[in-house]
């Protein structure tokens, strides 16, 4: 009796032990995935985000925006959770199988053997229900990423602006309404598909166990095992038909999460046509020389620059990668000097001076600045030596002091001061309650029109680039904010090389040198007066009282 009771306190204290195991063990088990699983999804988010950063702005031109964020964000959490939630289970399921195999095997291979002849029917299966699933997964992320693109194109200012005064409201509901619908539908699908996968298993199990206790009986009675042999043979088999659903169910999810994979590497493979070439140098102290020399451009192909199933349904306007935009044009600006750019819609324009940043390459020729060819440059050194002012500027929903140190993080306040000063906006900012600190809202909608065109001068101005490009700078403002933005522009553009695209004649006008383009063709240049003189096309439009530019 006493070694009884010792040999039952030894067992007691085996089963304690093995308990407090299973308990560390799930911990570290739980602990592993999660550092996996957290680790994976903040690798693919920085690669995917970084990747994005490098691609060249025709992708953007094609790429509906929401449908690219929900790569960022909707797959790579489903990538995520398939990994953390199927990592675990998938080795636990294999030390469970294969001890209990070896255990079965111990007591009886012909049971054993019994009991792996349904295996094909865990296998077989799983490979058509998760072709199935990954259909099913595939059209509800597609829809998702349809949601996400409609939300970030209506919620905005523009966007809101735009279906209320057109009282589409109720089209836009619907047109949500369906899709969600359709993710429903999908998720409804993908979940009644897996819960019947999972009961079919469950029924398999059954009948495998059920021909285990026929067969184990028969044997029992011939007497070639004994009675608890079957028992425990009986115990262990459920222990096999577990592990062995686990696993399949393992595989279905990872065949399902491999459509968020492949969306992932989608993005990540996507091409990069303009990078860097070994050995490019940094463009030091630019001079700010631009030569275009028989430059030669038309559109890539979509295949060339983007991601199908990201792309936008119709083409970009201007964008027939069939056409040349450019044909032939040779120009050289030489350092501080103004250059005009004028001509029809579709001429070329903003083209040409896309080109100079190097947003896109050349398709003959070359692009030239301080007699280096573009190509042979860093393009951070040579962005670093331009500054663009568009249209429309583009002001992030963060402070007037952080948008403004975009262009130079470290600028102190007496910085900024210089820069709003010249740029004419100081005034504006110090009469603000918050000063440099006002958020300005998204895409600056809390400022009009001039004041944003002038805390976009002012980021310029703190950059301090050799070459500025203004795209139609003032051409959507009142006489009052242009005069004030021109104020600020001929601030920033003193001792700078420019290339001006203008509509109004008396920004035109002020230029050292006004150059026509025409179908991708320059076919005049000139000061005004020359041009007048020369009674060609630019002469025509002035004197029909036309602007020379053609909206």
């Amino acid at each position: 009796p006493a070694g009884d009771r010792s040999e039952i306190t030894f067992l007691a204290g085996v089963v304690v032990a093995a308990a407090l195991a299973d308990a560390g063990l799930a911990i570290v088990q739980r602990w592993c995935s999660a550092h996996i699983g957290e680790g994976l999804i903040y690798d693919l988010r920085v690669a995917l985000f970084a990747k994005v950063q490098r691609l060249p702005v025709a992708f953007f031109t094609r790429t509906q925006t929401g449908a690219l964020t929900s790569r960022l964000n909707n797959d790579v959490v489903g990538a995520q959770t398939a990994v953390t939630s199927t990592l675990g289970s998938v080795v636990s399921n294999v030390v469970v199988l294969a001890t209990t195999l070896a255990a079965m095997a111990a007591l009886e291979w012909r049971l054993t053997l019994l009991a792996l002849v349904v295996l094909p029917i865990f296998v077989i299966p799983a490979k058509r229900v998760g072709r199935r699933l990954q259909a099913i997964s595939r059209e509800q992320m597609a829809t998702n990423a349809e949601m996400n693109a409609q939300m970030t194109e209506r919620f905005n200012v523009a966007g809101a602006l735009l279906v209320k005064l057109f009282g589409r409201q109720h089209d836009e509901t619907d047109l949500f309404s369906r899709r969600a619908v359709r993710v429903r539908d999908a998720g409804i699908k993908q979940a009644m598909y897996g819960r019947v996968f999972f009961v079919a298993l469950g029924l398999v199990g059954a009948l495998g166990a059920a021909a285990i206790y026929g067969v184990g009986a028969h044997l029992v009675v011939s007497g070639n095992i004994s009675a608890g042999t079957l028992v425990a043979l009986a115990a262990l088999v459920t222990r096999v038909y577990q592990p062995l659903t686990g696993l399949t169910n393992a595989r279905v999810d990872l065949m399902t999460a491999m459509v968020s994979f492949e969306r992932v590497f989608e993005v990540l493979d996507a091409p990069e046509p303009i990078q860097d070439k070994p050995g490019a140098v940094d463009l030091v102290d630019a001079a700010g020389r631009i030569e275009l020399r028989d430059v030669w451009f038309r559109y890539p192909a979509a295949a060339a620059v983007t991601v199908s199933s990201l792309e936008a349904p119709s083409n970009v306007a201007g964008a027939d990668p069939d056409r040349d935009v450019l044909q032939g044009v040779t120009l050289v600006v030489e350092p501080g000097e103004t250059v005009a750019l004028v001509g029809a819609s579709g001429s070329g324009k903003t083209t040409l001076s896309g080109l100079i940043p190097r947003l896109y390459d050349v398709t003959g020729g070359a692009v030239l600045v301080d007699g280096r060819d573009v190509r042979d440059l860093t393009q951070d050194s040579l962005r670093q030596a331009i500054g663009v002012v568009s249209q429309d500027p583009h002001l992030f929903h963060e402070s007037i002091g952080e948008n403004l140190r975009y262009a130079k993080p470290a600028a102190t306040v007496a910085e900024l001061d210089a820069a709003c000063r010249a740029a004419r906006i100081l005034d504006v900012i110090r009469a603000l309650p918050d000063g440099y600190d006002t958020v300005v809202g998204e895409r600056g909608y809390r400022l009009s029109g001039g004041e944003k065109q002038r805390l976009a001068i002012a980021r310029l101005l703190l950059k301090n680039p050799a070459m500025m490009i203004l795209d139609e700078a003032t051409s959507h403002l009142d006489n009052e904010n242009e005069a004030a933005v021109q104020a600020a522009l001929d601030e920033a553009l003193r001792g700078r090389t420019a290339l001006v695209i203008a509509h109004r004649l008396s920004t035109i006008r002020d230029a050292d040198r006004i150059v026509v383009l025409d179908d991708g063709r320059i076919v005049e240049q000139g000061t005004h007066e020359e041009l007048l003189a020369r009674g060609g096309v630019y002469a025509a439009q002035v004197r029909a009282g036309e602007t020379p530019i053609t909206a």
